[in-house]
């Protein structure tokens, strides 16, 4: 359990740099706009993914036209 004082650590999912969770970074869990962003183009460009099969067929498949 996590008391009121206490201070949330954890590392930016982009770069792994130690970042505390308070006001300091408003872009938490990222460090930085910049991570923040990098992170969004890596989604966006297809280059992560969520492991799995979807239990869907994708509506935007080029596939399924």
């Amino acid at each position: 359990m996590i008391m009121k004082n206490e201070i949330v650590e954890s590392n930016c999912p982009n770069c792994n740099i130690g970042i505390k969770w308070t006001n300091d970074y408003p872009e938490r869990p990222f460090c930085s706009v910049r991570c923040k962003n990098n992170d969004f183009i890596g989604w966006a460009n297809e280059e992560k993914t969520i492991a799995g099969n979807p239990s869907y067929e994708d509506i935007f498949s080029e596939d399924g036209a």
